[in-house]
């Protein structure tokens, strides 16, 4: 039991708890495989991008339970999710992650609808007459 890494990963409102496993490199996403939860390559890049920086590609099974946010929030948090439980299974690899920025966690999120706005930013239509 002590192979295997629990970590979670934030982006927006999308919440990925991710547990590593060390195997073959399967990876699971709501028990769906990652290449039919994200059908175009630039997200499923996006995504094995940690593990091929850290060189672990296919060391490791990958089982993520991902809700809230869309897809790209989720790749973003799933992300983040895998790079921190890689550190958690060898911290010589937080040299090798840290610098491409795949550790911190993107704080960006939909600003609030404000009172007596259309929106966030926008106003109402001024009229003078």
């Amino acid at each position: 039991m002590a192979d295997i890494f629990h970590a979670t990963g934030r982006r927006k409102t999308a919440v990925a708890r991710v547990r590593l496993v060390p195997g073959s490199g399967q990876i699971l996403i709501n028990d769906r495989a990652f290449e039919d939860y994200f059908p175009t390559i630039a997200l499923q890049n996006h995504l094995l991008q940690v593990f091929q920086q850290a060189n672990q590609l296919n060391k490791f099974d990958v089982t993520v339970n991902a809700i809230g946010g869309g897809v790209t929030s989720q790749v973003g948090a799933i992300r983040l999710g895998i790079a921190r439980a890689l550190i958690k299974s060898d911290s010589a690899l937080r040299p090798v992650i840290k610098p491409h920025g795949m550790l911190r966690r993107d704080p960006r999120a939909k600003e609030r609808k404000k009172a007596g706005q259309p929106g966030a930013r926008k106003r109402f239509q001024f009229s003078k007459r």
